[in-house]
């Protein structure tokens, strides 16, 4: 069987308002994962206040996202000076005679990292700094900061955890799956089990998989640096 081709940038022929991120990229400080989407045609659009140069900041996102329409993620740029009497950044503009503060002064939260399998819904906003574990999914219209744990369902202005997707001992095995990172062709033959709703058939089928599997803690797949 034929596998799909991550580096394809219209992957539903007919449908040209879908992406495959990865192969639109054109900033070395954006790094997106194999067959993540967005339901749009310039992701990097998306990505607002992102001055690398002086922040030195990323944005990390890792593979098989699927990435709404509307959705932007702020960078650190967007931050101003807190501890002053005055939020205004004189020093952007002309005649004020301020120069500009070293890079060490101004408040930064460091990279934002999604991890694998991260549905983010339409027109949510990602703050700086953001960390998002596997299989988590963001709510349509929230506003996301901190981190967001694996598989948890998070909503609102500031989102908050609704629920948690699976128990902890799925969570954990979907966790050690890494089912991302598989090759194409072997992620063909686990579309069955990835899309199965019988919870206690997957933890099954994933505890065979994963001879002598026990439980072991979320932990995120990508990592960032810090600012």
């Amino acid at each position: 069987m034929e596998t799909p081709d991550p580096s394809v940038i219209f992957p539903v022929p007919t449908l040209r308002t879908v992406t495959y991120v990865k192969p639109t990229i054109t900033s070395k400080h954006i790094i997106v994962g194999d067959f993540t989407y967005f339901s749009g045609v310039n992701f990097e659009q998306q990505v607002t206040h992102f001055y690398p140069d002086f922040y030195h900041d990323k944005l990390i996102i890792g593979k098989f996202c699927q990435i709404a329409s509307g959705v932007e993620f702020i960078m650190n740029g967007a931050q101003h000076k807190m501890d002053c009497a005055s939020t205004f950044p004189f020093y952007i503009f002309e005649k004020w005679g301020e120069a500009a503060p070293e890079r060490e002064a101004m408040p930064c939260k460091g990279d934002t990292v999604v991890g694998n399998d991260v549905w983010i819904g339409q027109n949510a906003v990602i703050l700086p700094g953001t960390r998002i574990g596997d299989g988590a999914i963001i709510g349509a219209y929230s506003v996301a900061g901190g981190l967001v744990e694996p598989y948890t369902v998070v909503a609102g202005n500031p989102a908050r955890r609704i629920r948690r997707r699976f128990d902890g001992e799925l969570t954990a095995l979907l966790l050690r799956l890494r089912w991302w990172d598989l090759p194409a062709a072997e992620i063909q033959a686990l579309i069955p089990l990835l899309h199965t709703s019988d919870t206690a058939a997957l933890k099954a089928a994933v505890q065979a998989r994963l001879p002598g599997a026990g439980t072991e803690g979320p932990r995120h797949s990508q990592e960032g640096g810090i600012c």
